[in-house]
């Protein structure tokens, strides 16, 4: 059975964290969309075609893995995936909290369910925020990114 995952988030930068639950996501779907999202009341340091396209170099090989940019609600881009569930990381109580009360609505208002994969410990610290930040002082950043 043919089975969408979307995998949904701002990546800007896609961490090592990021690339970790892929990994971890990938058998469990035929297809993996991951879902760049642009928010145009957010500030970005890469535009949405810079985080696609250095997403995609990571998964070049890879054919179960597309790589699109949405704007609108993630359970309208669920929808026109046909994804089946909607996976999120979760690195800490608040992460949690927050992607419980998002897979709620997503599921009241959109009948998808979400999956939530605990980040691994390697991980947990890495956030695309901290990552910005490092840089901005000018950090070198290489070991919280993919190659």
């Amino acid at each position: 059975m043919e089975t969408t995952g979307i995998f949904v988030g701002s990546f800007d930068p896609f961490t090592l964290g990021h690339h970790d639950i892929v990994c971890r996501a990938l058998p469990l779907f035929s297809r993996l969309v991951i879902g760049v999202g642009v928010n145009e009341r957010k500030q970005y340091m890469l535009t949405a075609e810079q985080r696609v396209e250095a997403i995609r170099r990571i998964y070049l090989h890879e054919p179960k893995i597309a790589v699109k940019t949405y704007s609108d609600l993630t359970i309208d881009f669920a929808h026109r995936e046909q994804a089946a569930f909607i996976i999120k990381g979760v690195r800490s109580v608040k992460d949690y909290e927050y992607e419980r009360e998002q897979a709620d609505i997503n599921r009241q208002i959109g009948h998808v369910e979400t999956l939530l994969l605990v980040a691994d410990a390697r991980y947990a610290s890495i956030s695309s925020s901290m990552v910005r930040e490092l840089l901005h002082f000018g950090r070198d950043v290489s070991e919280f990114l993919p190659r």
